[in-house]
């Protein structure tokens, strides 16, 4: 991850090749082995990914959807007319939709992803049917600063919307970073909305990442696709597995590929050793409680301004406004 995003005005594909690569091997190279997750995210792991939210095992997408659907009226007091609604990380624009329908006074909708085919695709199709709205897509690594359109700039409030739990595939101190980020992104008085997983029975969160159809495992194991295409990679997907568990100490989720003997890959035109049984840690899912992430948040300077949650307490939205004084970089 660069120092610098790379918006849809710098032409990223060059550059996010480069630092793919540099992730990539030494990523590899490191002990224990690991590989960035917005590397899952080409085109056919972001479709994967869309087929994982479908899935009777993987609850946090029905979950959130029926939330937003259920409080959109009330979600929606947090966003003034006239606002600049931000998606970090936005992917496919079903939830923002919801929140789109809700709030029909909006200045423009700005969905940000690393994965800009698909954002494009989406903005033709929300073009489509909000034909008053401005869709303002940009390709943007959501870690790291980037310029937002000169249309969300120029609004009186910007509101960033950042669904899914993918605060939770960040660990701690980069989530305190992104948060550090989201609000000199959206400025002073911004409202931050978070969709975030909360912490629960370990059968149903290992249910979710072990489905019986093996799409997480394709998810997983397509990581090692990419980069056999794109980086000269030389690995064999039979010799390695999808390991996922939930970690009670750390409150997450582990994703791993594992080798399932010894071998050498190479990659980028370095060589790689595998024992047998080695991983490569690939995602890692944080579990929150309201409370947690509310201390984080405040830590960074967001005030907890709203919490919606589903009945059995599995998935919660919770909102924050940002004064502009204490997140600093």
């Amino acid at each position: 991850m660069v120092a610098l995003a790379r918006s849809h005005v710098l032409q990223p594909q060059v550059a996010d090749k480069v630092e793919f690569a540099a992730d990539v091997v030494a990523g590899l190279g490191a002990a224990p082995k690991r590989l960035p997750a917005k590397y899952f995210y080409d085109a056919t792991g972001s479709h994967l990914f869309e087929r994982i939210t479908e899935l009777p095992e993987y609850y946090p997408t029905r979950t959130e959807m029926t939330i937003l659907r259920d409080q959109a009226a009330d979600i929606a007091k947090l966003i003034a007319p006239g606002a600049a609604l931000v998606e970090f990380g936005s992917g496919s624009s079903k939830k923002a939709r919801i929140m789109l329908a809700a709030a029909p006074e909006l200045a423009c909708y700005v969905p940000v992803d690393i994965c800009g085919e698909m954002i494009e695709q989406e903005a033709i199709e929300l073009r489509a049917d909000f034909p008053n709205l401005k869709v303002l897509p940009v390709t943007a690594d959501i870690c790291y600063p980037f310029e937002l359109p000169e249309e969300a700039k120029a609004a009186p409030v910007r509101v960033g919307f950042f669904p899914g739990s993918t605060i939770g595939n960040f660990e701690p101190h980069e989530a305190a970073s992104f948060l550090r980020n989201a609000a000199q992104i959206l400025g002073p008085g911004a409202t931050l909305i978070i969709g975030a997983d909360l912490i629960k029975s370990a059968d149903i969160l290992n249910a979710a990442y072990n489905d019986k159809a093996g799409v997480t495992a394709k998810f997983n194991l397509n990581l090692l696709t990419r980069i056999n295409r794109e980086l000269r990679g030389t690995f064999n997907l039979e010799t390695f597995e999808h390991h996922a568990f939930y970690n009670r100490e750390r409150n997450r989720i582990e994703m791993h590929l594992a080798s399932l003997k010894r071998q050498k890959v190479k990659v980028a035109g370095e060589c790689f050793d595998f024992r047998a049984g080695e991983t490569i840690h690939t995602e890692n899912s944080y579990k929150y409680s309201v409370e947690s992430l509310g201390a984080l948040a405040r830590g960074v300077g967001w005030m907890p301004a709203g919490v919606w949650t589903d009945a059995d307490k599995y998935f919660s939205i919770q909102a924050f406004t940002f004064a502009g004084e204490t997140a600093k970089s």
